[in-house]
């Protein structure tokens, strides 16, 4: 429902849970909005952004930022505004240089450029990413962008999506960007089941996109990983987090999904204090590849 009600069709991050991940050394956090609240449709893409949302987006990121992590800021859309596929280059060019133009001064903001892209051409999402970034450092934003392929930007998909082919020559003027891919570990790969393939499907399924990443020398960021809470998920989750931590390896890191105050008893869950993935996920696939103590 767009515009929405806060605290009825949409919430924000609790600020003490910001604060309980940053105190077991958790440094990244994944900021998801809908691009319809931030500017309604009536306004469209180029439109002014809704005042008190952007305002909102802004506590949280800055109260991220103000704790030393690293907030990135992500249009959770799929490449969809208002019920259409975005094709307007331009259009979606001149949002992205607005809400960089919002977040520039701040170092420690990540720009992630649109989650999941799917139905539309590798060659296409490759295009309209690539517009973006040079839109982005047009402004003189110079902080780390993500960029996302089709196909829900799957990592065991890379090749066969055609994402492979479509960003072998993507490039950033200011040469700080990171290509970002998510995996889940179930029967299809879609992270709606608990149950995991075998204990060692996490360094299997990004196997071939760390050799292609290597291969091109750019660098990956894993921004979706989640499995279900038992021993072949947690082994699987540990595979493919050792796996990125191999020497010459070029990932950057990965977050998990997911947290926040809304989902419930959902089983990938780490929001505290209670969440479904907290008991086992977090002190035994997550927290082992996290710093000792916090930021």
């Amino acid at each position: 429902k767009w515009p929405g009600v806060l605290g009825t069709d949409y919430t924000w991050p609790a600020t003490s849970s910001i604060d309980f991940f940053v105190g077991k050394g958790f440094n990244t956090f994944r900021v998801a909005f809908l691009m319809e609240r931030l500017n309604p449709p009536a306004n469209g893409l180029t439109g002014a952004f809704d005042s008190t949302y952007l305002s909102a987006l802004k506590t949280t990121v800055n109260y991220i930022t103000g704790k030393g992590a690293y907030a990135i800021i992500d249009p959770h859309n799929f490449m969809r505004y208002n019920n259409g596929i975005i094709s307007d280059q331009n259009s979606w060019v001149t949002w992205w240089k607005n809400l960089a133009n919002e977040f520039k001064s701040n170092s420690k903001v990540i720009f992630d450029l649109q989650n999941e892209p799917w139905g539309i051409d590798a060659t296409v999402v490759a295009s309209m990413m690539q517009a973006a970034v040079n839109g982005i450092r047009s402004i003189g934003a110079t902080q780390l962008i993500l960029v996302e392929g089709t196909s829900w930007t799957g990592a065991w998909t890379w090749s066969s999506s055609g994402n492979a082919n479509a960003f072998a020559s993507f490039t950033d003027p200011a040469n700080n960007f990171a290509i970002e891919m998510h995996q889940y570990l179930d029967s299809d790969g879609s992270g709606t089941s608990g149950t995991c393939v075998s204990s060692t499907i996490g360094a299997e399924r990004i196997a071939d996109a760390t050799n292609w990443l290597k291969s091109k020398g750019l660098k990956g960021f894993l921004g979706e990983i989640g499995a279900g809470s038992n021993d072949a998920c947690i082994s699987a989750v540990k595979g493919a987090l050792t796996a990125m931590q191999q020497p010459g390896s070029p990932w950057i890191g990965a977050a998990w999904w997911a947290a926040g105050p809304w989902w419930g008893d959902y089983f990938q869950s780490i929001e505290p204090p209670n969440g479904a993935a907290i008991p086992r996920i977090l002190p035994e696939a997550l927290q082992p590849f996290l710093p000792v103590t916090g930021l």
